[in-house]
């Protein structure tokens, strides 16, 4: 009886002390539920390359599980993968790719949007998930449209401006003059340290306080976002002197006639 009794404490003590240590290889992990994440859940695309949206199913146990794409925009939700097929603008431009990513072979700035990948699996404890991505696609600037005056007098202000509409992320504004970079801060370069101008890379302004003879010559705009670049022709300013003579002239005909 002692032996017995020996023999079933040796054998319980085997099955919760040593039998954990050597899990069985026959075991198979059963998921909870389905569960997504994605790779990046902002992304940026340039215009006319191909971009992947990645939705990773990371655990589930339904085989064939149901895959939906929807798009987006300004609030309202539009179907691109429905049914086992890319629908919606993304037809013919997109396919799905495994697991769940769908790859836009030509993203157009009409695809900025924001896009949910959604996953329902009938035979998991927690049988859905979805996740949101957010696509931004960038467009190289197109040219501007350049404003600069034909002829300004010494002293006076003057504006010259550009304007471009098409580039996304908006672009910054450069000028040139003479085919040589107008730096922001003329106060910061040796040759146009006393010049009077401001420039706003933002909206494509520059402004010209007190206009210099040194001021006179060709100008152009440049458009530049990360994408690329591009910039109007070039346009002459002239700078003239003040015609003293000329005023003089008139000022004295006027007081003749009186």
């Amino acid at each position: 009886i002692i032996i017995t009794i020996i023999s079933f404490y040796i054998i319980l003590f085997y099955f919760f002390y040593f039998l954990p240590l050597f899990p069985s290889t026959g075991h198979i992990p059963v998921s909870v539920g389905v569960t997504l994440r994605t790779t990046d859940k902002v992304v940026w695309a340039n215009e006319f390359e191909p971009i992947e949206l990645t939705c990773l199913i990371e655990s589930i146990s339904t085989n064939n599980p149901r895959i939906e794409w929807k798009k987006i925009k300004n609030g309202a939700p539009s179907y691109v993968y429905f049914q086992n097929k890319i629908a919606g603008d993304l037809e013919h431009r997109a396919k799905l790719r495994e697991p769940a990513n769908i790859l836009i072979f030509n993203a157009t700035r009409s695809d900025t949007a924001e896009y949910r990948c959604e996953v329902a699996a009938i035979d998991d404890q927690r049988d859905f998930d979805e996740i949101l991505i957010s696509l931004a696609v960038r467009v190289k600037p197109v040219v501007p449209q350049c404003s600069v005056p034909e002829s300004v007098t010494v002293g006076t202000s003057t504006e010259l401006q550009c304007l471009e509409n098409e580039g996304f992320p908006a672009p910054q504004y450069h000028w040139f003059h003479n085919n040589e970079e107008l730096p922001q801060d003329p106060k910061n370069s040796l040759k146009f340290i006393n010049s009077s101008y401001i420039i706003n890379p933002d909206t494509g302004s520059l402004k010209f306080r007190r206009a210099r003879k040194e001021d006179a010559g060709e100008y152009y705009c440049q458009a530049k976002n990360d994408v690329g670049n591009a910039q109007c022709s070039p346009q002459m300013m002239e700078v003239y002197d003040v015609d003293i003579l000329g005023i003089f002239l008139k000022c004295f005909g006027g007081v003749v006639n009186l």
